[in-house]
């Protein structure tokens, strides 16, 4: 309960994996959901960067998961790898996306049945665009 209504109490969680991966499904929520919430496993010689939710193989193929949490992870390895540039282009580029609030999937929309949500590739495709157009430079 603490940790829903006080989550800045917390810094670390130590648990068994089994426990951690329920709670950071659960915490997942206070971020978003599991299509907003990256993940990293980080170790002395060894990071390892995910979605929270995994690989979801049960929606493998059918373009409905939102894929900024496994984009997400990724901004967190550029900044672990210090390609700070590349992970704040990546970042402003999904936040611009969730921003305008279009190409975006159906658990990122009011009502989960909402016909303007758009699909996985849809996502990718405007994040793709933004980062495109902001390595473009413009004439004056």
């Amino acid at each position: 309960m603490q940790l829903v209504q006080n989550p800045k109490e917390y810094d670390v969680i130590v648990m068994p994996n089994l426990y951690g991966d329920i709670l950071s499904d659960l915490a997942a929520g206070l971020v978003g959901g599991l299509g907003l919430a990256p993940g990293a496993n980080l170790g002395d010689e060894i990071a390892l960067f995910e979605a929270t939710h995994g690989s979801a193989p049960k929606y493998a193929g059918t373009n409905k998961i939102n894929p900024m949490a496994m984009m997400l992870s990724g901004v967190m390895m550029l900044h672990h790898l210090g390609e700070t540039y590349a992970a704040n282009m990546l970042e402003g580029a999904i936040a611009e996306t969730i921003r305008e609030g279009r190409a975006v999937t159906y658990d990122m929309k009011a009502e989960r049945n909402d016909p303007s949500a758009v699909g996985t590739s849809q996502v990718t495709d405007a994040i793709v665009a933004r980062l495109e157009k902001a390595r473009t430079p413009t004439t004056i």
